[in-house]
C-alpha cells in the first residue's frame, strides 16, 4: 500500500474518531426537529420529497405533457442527463445548510444514503463518480468540499469509485445563490479545467448537492467533454424550487 494512501486512510480514520469524540461530548440534534442522537431523524428523513414525476427527459426539471422542456429544446445541456434525489425544500434544505455552511460533516452519511436510495436508472450506465469541485482557498475555507463528502458515501452503497482529480477549479467565483440564470453561466465560464485523471473513453456521473440552473454542472461537463468522456451524466442530492412561469430560473435564498 502506498504512502498517500496510507496517509489518507490514517486521516479518515482520525477524522471519524474525532467525530465519534465529538458526538459523545456534544450529543448530535437533528438539523430540522432537534430530536437528540442523530444529525438527520428518520422522521426528518422521510419528509424529504422526490422530484415529482413528469420530468424533462434531459435535465430532470419537472414539467408536463412533454419528454423535452421548452429550454432542453431551444439550448440543451452538454449533459446525457441530470438527475436529483429531491426538492430542495423543508429538512432536506436545513441539512444541506448545516452541511455546507456549519460544518456538520457527519450529515453526508444519511444524505449520502438517500442519494444512494434514489439512484435513477437513466443514469446508471455511469461507471466512475467525479464531484463538482471547490476552489483550493473556499475548500481551506470550509475544511472539505461537501459534494466530496456526498460522492464519497454514494460511491461506497452503489460500488462506483470517486475521482476526485479529474476537474479543477482554477478561478474562485461569486456564491451563485442571488444570480439569474444569465449572470450563474457567465460566473462559472472560464472557472474549471481538466485535471491528470484521464476520462477518455469513461462515463463519468457529475456530482453536486442542489442543481437549480445547471450552470455549474455544464460548466464541469464541458471540460469532462473535452477530455474525451463517452458520456456525462449528473446527480445532485437536490432540485432547487421552481417558478413554472420563469421554468429557466428560481433562485434559492438560503
Amino acid at each position: 500500500m502506498s504512502l498517500p494512501l496510507l496517509s489518507t486512510l490514517a486521516v479518515r480514520g482520525l477524522d471519524r474518531l474525532y467525530q465519534a469524540l465529538l458526538d459523545v461530548i456534544f450529543p448530535p440534534r437533528c438539523v430540522s426537529c432537534g430530536q437528540w442522537g442523530v444529525s438527520l431523524c428518520l422522521q426528518c428523513q422521510a419528509a424529504i420529497s422526490p422530484v415529482p414525476t413528469p420530468i424533462c427527459e434531459r435535465c430532470g426539471r419537472p414539467m408536463l405533457g412533454r419528454k423535452v422542456c421548452p429550454i432542453c429544446r431551444c439550448d440543451p445541456p452538454p449533459l446525457s442527463a441530470i438527475r436529483s434525489a429531491a426538492v430542495f425544500e423543508g429538512s432536506l434544505r436545513l441539512a444541506i445548510h448545516h452541511l455546507k455552511y456549519k460544518g456538520q460533516r457527519s450529515l453526508a452519511q444519511p444524505l449520502g444514503a438517500w442519494m444512494a436510495q434514489a439512484w435513477p436508472e437513466t443514469i446508471q450506465g455511469g461507471d466512475c463518480l467525479v464531484p463538482v469541485p471547490l476552489h483550493r482557498a473556499r475548500e481551506r475555507e470550509r475544511g472539505y468540499n461537501q459534494a466530496r463528502l456526498l460522492a464519497e458515501e454514494l460511491g461506497k452503497r452503489i460500488g462506483l469509485s470517486v475521482v476526485c482529480d479529474a476537474i479543477y477549479r482554477v478561478r474562485a467565483t461569486q456564491p451563485q445563490v442571488h444570480l439569474d440564470a444569465r449572470s450563474r453561466r457567465a460566473n462559472v465560464a472560464g472557472a474549471f479545467t481538466a485535471g491528470p485523471a484521464s476520462m477518455r473513453g469513461r462515463r463519468p456521473v457529475l456530482i453536486d448537492d442542489v442543481c437549480t440552473t445547471a450552470a455549474t454542472l455544464s460548466a464541469c461537463a464541458e471540460v469532462l467533454w473535452q477530455s474525451g468522456a463517452a458520456q456525462v451524466f449528473a446527480y445532485t442530492l437536490a432540485r432547487a424550487v421552481w417558478d413554472p412561469t420563469r421554468p429557466e430560473m428560481l433562485p434559492d435564498r438560503m
